[in-house]
């Protein structure tokens, strides 16, 4: 089974090449499933593995469009729709320069074992342009969303395909693609879009979902320890949406977050990060993280630092893809983490899983861990689909249940499979064996 898997694993390498973050999620996750292969040779029959792991449509496209001074720009715009076996497709829309077909095709194919790690009816897919809404003013940002959904939109739909917000992309690009959806179709589809605006058909907790979903799954950690999140010293990196909800519901259970971090550096707060100053720093004056200090002297700010370095209890990876790696998880074991949490997808290298399982460091992957968001995305469709809106309370306590929910199966496959403890196994065992039963029930499609 090894070497049929290696045989497949060279296959993808060899039709995607160049994908380095792609072929890095399949290594993963193929690294895990050979037990299931084994107890399931109908899976290795059907050829699902080389099924899964090719795209069932790669949609590229140009997205040209003029800034304030007239000049004209243009961007490069993606949708991979990579499996729809348990539903429409499902997966965020990423506006980054360092996006292309590599990142959305790795982003894509975790997202397809995230999403049936959730229970809910939705496949995987992703998307996204290599446009930087950085600087850019609210107008240039809406042309470029305009743009770019004018060719989007043939491809989306509620039962079809339903993008939501990722990296650059929160709730005022979501707004303005929404907006250009309407007004190309003449239809209000509430839920060809997810994480819209309260005012028009968006859901409660769903800007807190991801950061307070990942807090939901470390809380069902130190829970099966005898533990909890109480008196624990956190460190997040990232300081945007996730790490501003990851860090507020960690101090809500009672930890306390001393430090996060973005690209020009890193902020240590040893009393614990101010959210108030947070919050208007990044989501209102969309400021650098530098700044914090202005409003809380007694912090510090080091530039062009690694945060991994701040000792820690918990680690609460939110920021990018490989962000931690051997040098940094190393790091973490020298100041006590215990508990790894990746908040973003696939912040860890393989390098720095090693280490962390080595040091008995108990580690979730993102597929498992964030997936409170898009867990709530498909909350936010159920209330479009019925025409309802639920409260902010009930809206929180389906997703905790949720993530514990998934935390459960992930914990419980581990120890089914022989490896108790073992997240990334029983995230990808479990996650995979949920779609490939539905690939086998489908036909060879």
């Amino acid at each position: 089974m090894r070497e049929k898997l290696e045989s497949v694993f060279a296959g993808v390498v060899q039709r995607n090449p160049g994908e380095k973050e792609f072929h890095q999620a399949v290594r993963e996750v193929l690294d895990s499933v050979a037990p299931a292969l084994a107890r399931h040779p109908e899976y290795a029959d059907a050829k699902i593995i080389e099924r899964i792991c090719e795209p069932e449509r790669q949609i590229i496209f140009r997205v040209p469009w003029a800034d304030d001074r007239g000049e004209v720009h243009v961007n490069r715009g993606f949708r991979v729709e990579f499996n729809s076996a348990l539903g429409p497709y499902k997966g965020g829309l990423r506006f980054h320069p360092s996006v292309y077909l590599g990142i959305i095709k790795f982003l894509g194919f975790e997202q397809i074992f995230k999403n049936a790690l959730t229970g809910m009816p939705i496949g995987g897919g992703k998307g996204g342009s290599d446009f930087d809404p950085k600087g850019r003013s609210d107008r240039e940002v809406m042309r470029f969303c305009q743009s770019f959904m004018t060719e989007l939109y043939r491809h989306i739909g509620e039962h079809t395909d339903v993008p939501a917000g990722d990296i650059g992309v929160g709730g005022r690009e979501i707004g303005f693609l929404f907006g250009q959806y309407k007004r190309i179709t003449n239809r209000y589809e509430s839920g060809v879009l997810t994480g819209k605006g309260l005012a028009y058909g968006g859901a409660q907790v769903r800007t807190e979902a991801t950061g307070y979903g990942a807090v939901f799954f470390a809380e069902e950690m130190l829970r099966t320890a005898g533990e909890s999140m109480d008196g624990k010293r956190v460190v997040v990196s990232g300081s945007g949406n996730v790490a501003i909800y990851a860090i507020e519901k960690v101090h809500q259970l009672g930890g306390t977050v001393v430090a996060c971090s973005d690209s020009s550096g890193y902020v240590l707060d040893e009393k614990g990060i101010d959210l108030e100053v947070l919050k208007d720093l990044k989501e209102v004056r969309r400021g650098r993280i530098s700044e914090y200090v202005q409003a809380r002297p007694h912090a510090t700010f080091v530039a062009g630092g690694n945060v991994w370095e701040v000792p820690c209890e918990v680690a609460i990876p939110s920021a990018t893809q490989n962000e931690i790696s051997a040098e940094s998880a190393a790091a973490l074991v020298a100041g006590g983490c215990a508990v790894v949490v990746e908040g973003a997808n696939m912040p860890t290298t393989p390098e720095g899983v090693r280490v962390f399982e080595q040091a008995g460091v108990r580690f979730a992957p993102g597929k498992a861990a964030n997936a409170g968001g898009v867990a709530t995305s498909a909350l936010e469709m159920q209330q479009n689909a019925s025409r309802d809106s639920w409260t902010f309370e009930h809206s929180e306590q389906k997703l905790r249940t949720i993530m514990q929910d998934i935390h459960a199966r992930c914990y419980a496959t581990a120890e089914e499979y022989g490896m108790p403890g073992n997240y990334v196994a029983g995230a990808n065992i479990d996650g995979f064996r949920r779609v490939a039963d539905a690939m086998l029930a489908q036909g060879l499609i």
